[in-house]
């Protein structure tokens, strides 16, 4: 059983920086990144190979977010740069051997952090 705590999440003005982490309490395989705003349904945001070679990037976020990994400490982090207030939602952080296609076939899921982004 892995457990996953998201953290960094807050409000934040648009064109402002976030770096969201996910502490896993194992050693994680594919990680990834999704989010869910009011009313809409979950989206994949990013996603990360267990060696971070790999990575895949939503097209509204391509360019402004990176995904990573610290496999030493068990984490996975996302840095979001000028961020729009289209980017507000609960980002989740999820694991699984099925998790970097990005469908949200992951296994194991936090609980999300609130990023807001408006001024």
């Amino acid at each position: 059983q892995v457990q996953l705590v998201e953290s960094g999440g807050g409000l934040v003005q648009p064109g402002g920086s976030l770096r969201l982490s996910c502490a896993a309490s194992v050693n994680s395989y594919h990680m990834g990144w999704f989010r869910q705003a009011p009313g809409k349904e979950r989206e994949s945001v990013a996603t990360i190979s267990w060696n971070g070679v790999i990575t895949y990037y939503s097209d509204s976020v391509k360019g402004r977010f990176t995904i990573s990994r610290d496999n030493a400490k068990n984490s996975m982090y996302l840095q979001m740069v000028s961020l729009k207030p289209e980017d507000s939602a609960v980002y989740y952080c999820a694991d699984g051997i099925s998790c970097l296609a990005g469908d949200g076939k992951c296994d194991y899921w936090g609980q999300g952090t609130q990023v807001t982004v408006s001024s």
